[in-house]
């Protein structure tokens, strides 16, 4: 049985059998069609006998028949219509929207501009194996501190198989792991480790020279082909040097070498010749160290020393600060303006060359590899920039910014104001800033101002906007240590500048040896003799410890987006105190940082406009903080830091824009809660 329409009256009936078409003979098909075609009755045609159809209505699996017939129907065809058009409508609002957002969305923050960056002295970070030096497995064992931390980025100093006459800064193999420190699958497991928790792995790379039990310079010597200018040979005779260039460590920097019967040029120990980066195959196997490094999967480069990789071709003799100093006398590198031997024509164009290299290993969602420049240029701050590189060049992400090193020559408000100014005026715009108060050439902080500035520091360097970096100890407040025996070779040179003192054992916990090592024969530098209370250990357990404020500042810089993203404007800075504001376009929340460099003082910020009359203390280095302050008297005690946090519609930065900077500024949309660019 099947329906049929009946032409003449747009009607359906039933009728018995089935007829299937595809039976018809091959003759009758062409007929048949026209037949179809003449019999044929638009939809239309039987809309005027529409009221008087009553034998068959729509429903669930209708035949094609019945289906043609009602679908052209304006009550059907209408709401299929605007529903059509709806969803077109919408499909195309949400395009345009998501358009929008990418275009107007910010770039993501990287990494390592999300991460404090935690500097590892391997050698005094944590034995394994009980031979009183520390090593790969040791900092393996103790990745969980770096969690507790909420640190994400790990800089370790040099590891490299190395006879240590600069305790690996003199590489003899740039591609093995000396034994001192464990294997080469030791490295593995501890950046497999580190990889696991979501830890960024940063190797030091030392371009500028190698130890003179490098393979390269021991062919170079003896004058074999393709080695032989890999360093800087130079003809002179026995005890007379061609000019007056000294090194970093003190006295000539060129030693006669008998075996080639000419000087060799070396700016650090004169086991450290310079290589020669005029040469391009030294370009070529320098860079295929640094591609050896990256597919293994390290994250990072800080590139050390890099303002000393060239050299003048024309060996004059530079010139002396004292003019009137006997040359004989001439033994340090203070005492001659390093015009031919620093940051020479052609630098740059070798550093970009890496980062481009490094740029070809960042295309994965999430393993940018980050490179960070050592050049402490002193006043020439310009030099230090042009490591930023330029608007359509790459080079560094940043270059390491020193200058809060010198915050304790003549601490005070006044000075760090000055110091962080220093950078941030000479930034070039829309760079990413960076801080350090601490590393292994300097002397701790805790040292130079007293343990009792050490937590006000901290909470500088965490609320500062940029990346800051942290030297291992220092998130404790470890001291200097008069140590027995002088073991650095500056030190040797001049016992006064002896980098030792910053370089002894962690002190984790109050064992023996500082739960450093189980050594039974000492360590290789001495432990600090205020191990027993100052010491991981003990400062987990206390919640006004310098630990655990640093950690409580860490999360806070992570978590909250106007320490990461917001604008940093100076209010007030005297002989005590240090006064900036961090906020956010869009947001109401903001915070007034207050540091005090100096003795007790009460700040009256009544004069500034933009802040409200109470503020709520967030975070305080010290105990007994009260609960808020009003702006017109904000106590502090010597070394006290607050963190203030106050709601507010107005902008700071809007009436005092030579007081403020942002870096990677955004705006805050609170009915979308997105950021925007602005």
């Amino acid at each position: 049985m099947s329906l049929t329409k009946d032409p003449q009256s747009c009607g359906m009936e039933l009728k018995e059998g089935m007829e299937n078409r595809g039976f018809q003979e091959d003759s009758q098909s062409e007929g048949s069609t026209r037949r179809a075609q003449e019999q044929h009755v638009p939809v239309e045609s039987c809309a005027a006998g529409e009221e008087s159809y009553t034998q068959i209505r729509p429903y669930a699996g209708m035949p094609k028949e019945v289906l043609l017939l009602y679908s052209g129907k304006a009550r059907y065809k209408l709401p299929r219509e605007i529903l059509f058009w709806l969803i077109v409508a919408c499909t195309l609002t949400l395009v345009a929207l998501t358009i929008t957002v990418i275009v107007l969305s910010p770039p993501c923050l990287s990494w390592w501009q999300t991460t404090p960056v935690y500097q590892v002295y391997p050698r005094s970070f944590k034995d394994s194996n009980g031979d009183g030096v520390g090593d790969l497995k040791g900092i393996k064992e103790k990745l969980s501190h770096f969690r507790d931390l909420n640190i994400k980025a790990i800089w370790i100093s040099p590891f490299y198989k190395s006879p240590m006459k600069d305790f690996g800064y003199d590489v003899e193999d740039f591609t093995d792991v000396d034994p001192l420190f464990g294997t080469m699958a030791d490295f593995d497991e501890l950046l497999a480790g580190m990889h696991s928790m979501g830890l960024k792995l940063i190797m030091d790379y030392i371009p500028n020279h190698t130890s003179d039990k490098h393979r390269w310079f021991q062919l170079s010597r003896n004058r074999t082909d393709y080695y032989s200018d890999f360093y800087i040979w130079v003809n002179c005779t026995e005890g007379t040097p061609p000019n007056n260039w000294v090194s970093v460590f003190g006295n000539s920097s060129w030693t006669y070498d008998p075996v080639r019967g000419q000087c060799y040029f070396h700016q650090f120990l004169k086991e450290q010749p310079d290589l020669n980066f005029r040469n391009p195959d030294v370009i070529k196997e320098m860079t295929d160290i640094i591609h050896f490094w990256l597919k293994k999967g390290v994250d990072g480069f800080r590139m050390d020393a890099v303002k000393h990789m060239l050299e003048a071709t024309h060996l004059r003799n530079e010139p002396q600060v004292d003019p009137n100093k006997p040359p004989e006398d001439v033994n340090t590198e203070f005492d001659l303006y390093h015009d031919y031997t620093y940051t020479q024509v052609g630098l740059h164009d070798i550093l970009r060359k890496w980062r481009a290299d490094m740029d070809e290993y960042s295309r994965e969602p999430g393993r940018y590899r980050f490179m960070v420049t050592e050049s402490y240029d002193y006043e020439e701050i310009e030099k230090t920039m042009i490591y930023y590189g330029a608007p359509f060049v790459k080079e560094a992400d940043f270059s390491f910014n020193f200058y809060l090193l010198d915050l304790p020559d003549g601490l005070s408000g006044v000075r760090a104001k000055e110091l962080v100014d220093l950078w941030m005026s000479n930034m070039p715009e829309g760079k990413w800033p960076n801080w350090v108060v601490g590393n292994h050439d300097k002397p701790r902080m805790s040292s130079r101002t007293g343990q009792k500035y050490v937590k006000a520091i901290n909470m500088l360097l965490l609320t500062l906007p940029g990346t800051p970096t942290t030297y291992y100890g220092e998130e404790i407040g470890m001291e200097n240590v008069n140590v027995s025996v002088i073991q650095d070779p500056f030190g040797k040179f001049d016992p006064t500048k002896s980098r030792d003192p910053q370089r002894t054992p962690m002190q984790w916990n109050s064992d023996p040896n500082a739960g450093f090592s189980d050594s039974k024969n000492g360590t290789w530098l001495d432990i600090g003799p205020n191990y027993e209370t100052v010491n991981v250990e003990v400062q987990k357990a206390d919640s006004f410890s310098v630990l655990n404020l640093y950690r409580q500042l860490s999360v806070l810089r992570e978590k909250d987006v106007v320490m990461l993203r917001g604008w940093l404007c100076y209010i007030w800075e005297d002989l005590n105190v240090f006064a900036f504001v961090r906020e956010l376009d869009g947001l109401n929340r903001a915070f007034l940082v207050v540091l005090n460099f100096g003795e007790d003082t009460v700040t009256d910020l009544s004069s500034i406009a933009e802040l409200p009359d109470h503020l709520s203390v967030r975070v305080s280095t010290l105990t007994g903080a009260p609960a808020s302050f009003r702006k017109s008297e904000i106590k502090t005690s010597k070394g006290q830091g607050l963190l203030l946090q106050y709601s507010t519609s107005q902008r700071f930065h809007t009436g005092h824009s030579s007081q403020c900077y942002v870096s990677e500024k955004a705006c805050y949309m609170s009915a979308l809660d997105i950021l925007y660019k602005c």
